[in-house]
This record gives structure tokens, C-alpha cells and sequence, in this order.
């Protein structure tokens, strides 16, 4: 990304945060469709990889269907987006009532034993709403990890943004964010993830929709290093203003095998709580980038296609 590009990107997603902001709810709810619906008629590589990704949750999607799904996948995102530029100027009372959550024992009790919690999700609906409902309605900091975003403006940005909503946040790259982690797990706190796609080297490969995929490690890692409690959580829209989610039951962590095998296990189990949740709610799954592993292969791409 050139040095203009990166001005202009920093400079978009600042006039985001510093106008949106300001808009009454039902006015941005409307501009944010309204930029969906023109994302998704011009069909840029975004809106072709989505709907890709989308064939294979849903793969007996007739091409209406499909095309209706990744519609309605594109304003989930730009809602995610609006919400997600109004969070620091909403009141307390507005964060906790946006957001409900389901089945919120397995969390609140994992809390209490005192042995650190690791919630893992998928990129579905808006978890930094959800993040600042933990933080507001729970009352309970917890430490995230976010990947270094180019130009560095705009990552000090969303920094400064998940920090305003109570959150720690570690950068990815530099090696130390790992041991935090399992500092903050061990001294009984909540750790968040998400943790639904990793390109790396160091990535788990899982069957996810029937197809190979890769994972972080991390999450099983940290369960198995520190003790502390593995648990999915997915959320998703209906036709309300709040939020739903639903905390899955914890990950055991296996009783034999290698670490790498406890590892791939255990990775393999998040990948299937989080299938559950996409197929139920597939248009709040915001994946607009390359997750199975045979679409790193060129010929098969679809963003080399004619728009």
C-alpha cells in the first residue's frame, strides 16, 4: 500500500469515527445499507470472495439464494461497521442493553473458579459490542490481541478504540503477546480471541465445511498451558436492535496424547462449535477474505474474475 493509500484509509475510517458518531441510530442503520446494497451491486473482490466462502456453508444455495445471502451478508457487515463507529459515544445503559446473551453460566461460573477464562470466537456479527457488554454489563476487563493494521495511524487507531471500550490490547506480531496472555489466565482472567482464521505456518489445520482449513493454535495452547477454561461463543443479528449470542460449553482439554495432538483436537472441536453458529446464521458471518486452504490456489480464485 502506497503512502497516499494509506493516508486515504487512515483519513476514511477516521471521518467514520469522528462522523457516524454523531448521526441519530436510525440514520446511520440507513447509510449503512444503503452502502451495502452499492458494495454488493458493484461485486468488488470482497463481495465475490463472501460469497464464495458463503457456497460452501450453505452448498445447496441456488445462485438467487446466494446472491440474496451475500446481500444480506454485506449489510450485516456495514452494520457491524456502523455499530462499531457509534460504540464510544454510546451510554452504558445503551451497551447493555444492545447485547443478550445466551446459556452466560458457563462464563460467569468459569469466572468464578478463579482458573481464567478463554472465550474464542468467529467473525460473526459485532464482537467488539460484545467486548464492550463484558467489560460494562459484567464488569470484567479482559486482554485481546489485534494484528498490526498498515498505515500504523490507523492501527494506533483501533487501539485506542477497543482500549476506550475497556479491553487490553497486545499487538500480534513481536512474539511477547502469547505470554501476557497466559499471565493474565493464570492470575484469573478473561482472555478473548478471535480465532477463526490463521494463513500462518503455525495454523491448525481443521475439516471446516467439509473442507481443509486453518486455525490458530493458540486458544488450545493457552487452555492447555495455564489451565484456564476454553469456551466458543457466536453471536448474530435478528430483526431487533440488540445483539444475540450464545456461549458454547467449555473444551476439554484430552487426557492423552502429544501436545500438538492435544492441540489439533481441541482446535478441530472450536472449528465445529463455530460451523454451528455460521450455519445458523450464515449472512452474519463476515468473512471477505481467503479461509480454505484450496483458494490459496490462484486458479481457483474468484477474485481474479471479471466483476
Amino acid at each position: 500500500m502506497t503512502s497516499l493509500q494509506d493516508r486515504l484509509t487512515d483519513g476514511l475510517y477516521g471521518l467514520g469515527w469522528s462522523t457516524v458518531r454523531t448521526l441519530p441510530e436510525p440514520v446511520a442503520t440507513r447509510l449503512g445499507r444503503t452502502i451495502a446494497d452499492l458494495a454488493w451491486k458493484q461485486r468488488g473482490k470482497g463481495v465475490r470472495r463472501l460469497e464464495s466462502n458463503y457456497a460452501r456453508v450453505v452448498p445447496d444455495a441456488t445462485p438467487e439464494r446466494l446472491a440474496e445471502l451475500t446481500r444480506a451478508g454485506m449489510r450485516s457487515y456495514l452494520r457491524y461497521w456502523m455499530e462499531s463507529f457509534r460504540l464510544p459515544v454510546w451510554s452504558p445503559e445503551r451497551i447493555k442493553s444492545g447485547f443478550d446473551a445466551k446459556d452466560l453460566h458457563f462464563l460467569t461460573d468459569g469466572l468464578a473458579a478463579g482458573k481464567g477464562v478463554i472465550l474464542a470466537l468467529p467473525h460473526l456479527a459485532n464482537w467488539d459490542l460484545a467486548g464492550a457488554w463484558v467489560t460494562t454489563e459484567l464488569r470484567t476487563p479482559f486482554t485481546t490481541v489485534a494484528e498490526r493494521l498498515k498505515p500504523e495511524t490507523l492501527y494506533d487507531r483501533f487501539v485506542a478504540y477497543r482500549e476506550g471500550l475497556g479491553m487490553e490490547v497486545l499487538p500480534h506480531s513481536g512474539g511477547s503477546a502469547f505470554g501476557t496472555l497466559a499471565r493474565r489466565l493464570r492470575d484469573g482472567g478473561l482472555v478473548c480471541l478471535v480465532a477463526d482464521r490463521d494463513l500462518s505456518a503455525s495454523g491448525v489445520e481443521v475439516t471446516f465445511f467439509g473442507e481443509r482449513a486453518r486455525m490458530p493454535a493458540g486458544p488450545a495452547l493457552l487452555a492447555q498451558q495455564t489451565g484456564a477454561l476454553l469456551l466458543p461463543v457466536t453471536l448474530w443479528y435478528d430483526d431487533s436492535p440488540v445483539m444475540q449470542g450464545r456461549v458454547h460449553p467449555p473444551i476439554e482439554v484430552p487426557q492423552s496424547g502429544s501436545r500438538s495432538e492435544k492441540t489439533s483436537v481441541m482446535t478441530q472441536a472450536l472449528a465445529d462449535a463455530f460451523a454451528t453458529g455460521i450455519a445458523e446464521h450464515p449472512e452474519d458471518w463476515h468473512m471477505l477474505q481467503r479461509l480454505w486452504l484450496a483458494d490459496l490456489d490462484p486458479s481457483k480464485d474468484p477474485e481474479k474474475g471479471t466483476p
